[in-house]
């Protein structure tokens, strides 16, 4: 189907793209509005080499989890949820995956679409909110439709606009200040320890963390992820985390909505909210893929990618048009913490159980998904949510990392002393439906 991006199939080899414009797009869903926020946000409670470090352990711990998923996702040619069904979950459990990505990154596109349409109000006037929300949505909503090729032009367009930003504010900004001043100052705002700043640098990312085989499917290579991993990550973090520290020492304020308006003007500030565009068509464009696998398994019907963006879309950008996703934050916070431990399943199965491993292997060069899978795994089930108790409960390290490796641990431990059949209460085929108890 056209658009429809192999939403349920892996990405043949012929449709793979270069590792520069994949890292063009991942660049621009890890340096975004928000990671200047980020490093606004440590930057007033925190000194600059603190910051520093917060945001190497953060960016390393992201970083691995990021490459791990990743190759998977290259390797199969396969989307999260989809891959989700032989890498620990089934197909049952890839459903609850897919609504959690779905429920997630649909609710994230809304308040970022409110977001974007506030900031273009308050620069260019004119009409009100809810009209500049829905025509941001229906911007953002277009793009998607056209798939990973449009999204891929949108980052050509985006990136060199938000590099260039992040150049002229280094300029503007701090061009009348020390910078070795700057960088051995204390915090202008209330002191924030290490291991609050590693935490909201790992969390403000983990969702990318589990999409990347959305995005990395279209790879070619293993060596391809690591790259564009190790680039996007590094100079997203870095170089706009950085400025985003650098920006609140020398104005003194996390505000980095007005540290750009006031350092960078018009021009400057309206290519900060477009770079919102690069980083909600990827919330959106995984939203749909992770309910086009529910709505498969669960109904045993099947939704075109197409379909479910303009629903989807179309539900975020009347939501944020009206003003009601203000009250769903919370909410979308705590589905967040339900995130990690997927990953700590997903890659402790793929690369240490390896129960289903050989299935993939023996149907990859065939490009077809094997004939059948798991339905539910309950060990899966527990770890996930043993995971997440972790990195709520535990009262020391990381939340985030300490849930993916709880995950991670239990299901080794739980998956090698199970046996095939006690694993999973039941097979299906690879489109849903049960073949065999």
């Amino acid at each position: 189907m056209a658009h429809d991006d192999f939403s349920l199939r892996r990405v043949p080899a012929e449709r793979r793209y270069s590792w520069v414009s994949v890292a063009l797009q991942r660049f621009g869903q890890v340096s975004s509005f928000h990671q200047f926020l980020l490093g606004a946000v440590l930057g007033f409670g925190m000194t600059f080499w603190d910051a520093v470090l917060a945001i190497t352990i953060g960016s390393v711990l992201l970083e691995i989890i990021t490459i791990l998923m990743g190759i998977a996702g290259t390797r199969e040619g396969l989307s999260t949820s989809v891959l989700a069904r032989w890498t620990g979950f089934g197909t049952g459990g890839s459903s609850l995956v897919g609504l959690l990505m779905t429920l997630s990154l649909a609710g994230w596109f809304g308040v970022q679409n409110d977001v974007f349409a506030h900031g273009l109000h308050a620069l260019m006037g004119g009409p009100p909110v809810w009209v500049w929300a829905l025509a941001g949505g229906a911007l953002v909503t277009a793009i998607v439709v056209f798939g990973f090729h449009a999204m891929a032009w949108t980052a050509y367009l985006t990136v060199p606009a938000f590099l260039a930003l992040a150049g002229y504010s280094i300029i503007a900004a701090l061009g009348g200040h020390s910078l070795p001043a700057l960088m051995a100052e204390p915090p202008p705002g209330p002191s924030m320890s290490l291991a609050q700043g590693t935490t909201l640098v790992a969390g403000a990312f983990i969702m990318g963390a589990i999409m990347t085989p959305d995005m990395t499917r279209f790879n070619r290579t293993a060596a391809d992820v690591v790259k564009q991993t190790l680039v996007s990550i590094t100079l997203g973090q870095y170089l706009i985390g950085l400025i985003g520290v650098l920006l609140a020492h020398a104005a003194k304020s996390a505000d980095v909505v007005g540290i750009i308006t006031s350092s960078s003007g018009v021009l400057g500030t309206l290519i900060l909210v477009t770079a919102i565009l690069k980083i909600n068509d990827w919330n959106l464009y995984s939203s749909s893929l992770g309910l086009v696998n529910t709505v498969q398994v669960l109904l045993s019907r099947r939704l075109g990618r197409t379909a479910a963006t303009l629903l989807l879309g179309g539900l975020g950008t009347v939501l944020s048009a009206v003003g009601i996703l203000d009250h769903f934050t919370t909410f979308l916070t705590w589905v967040g913490v339900l995130t990690p431990p997927v990953a700590g399943v997903v890659i402790a199965e793929y690369y240490v159980v390896r129960r289903w491993k050989p299935d993939l292997e023996a149907t990859r060069a065939s490009g077809e998904l094997p004939p059948d899978c798991p339905a539910w795994v309950p060990v899966a089930l527990i770890c996930w949510v043993a995971g997440a108790a972790v990195g709520i409960w535990l009262p020391w390290g990381i939340p985030t990392v300490n849930s993916v490796l709880g995950a991670f641990l239990l299901y080794i431990i739980l998956g090698r002393r199970t046996t095939a059949g006690s694993v999973s209460v039941a097979m299906t085929s690879s489109d849903g439906a049960k073949t065999r108890m």
